[in-house]
């Protein structure tokens, strides 16, 4: 059952909708039921450089294992992390 939902009102600038944003929940503007998954295949996530300190034996093993798999360590490291973090929040319920 689809529920009543809010209509949006028409902004006069990017300022005005924003501030609107913050203080409305906008499921109360969109119906949940109706929602697609889009996906937007050649939208570059941004990425930022870090500075991370490492045990030399623990970065040793990590390029072994990346030349392993053919991939640059740096790489590997986010796919782990990435993979550490869907674990982490599926078993937290998030």
């Amino acid at each position: 059952m689809s529920k009543k939902v809010k209509s949006i009102p028409k902004f006069k600038s990017e300022a005005e909708e924003r501030r609107f944003w913050e203080t409305h929940d906008s499921t109360e503007y969109f119906d949940s039921g109706k929602m697609v998954r889009v996906r937007f295949p050649n939208l570059k996530p941004s990425t930022q450089s870090i500075s991370l300190r490492l045990p030399l034996s623990l970065l040793e093993a990590i390029r072994i294992e990346a030349n392993k798999r053919d991939v640059p360590y740096q790489s590997l490291i986010k796919v782990w992390l990435a993979e550490r973090l869907k674990q982490q929040t599926s078993a937290e319920g998030y």
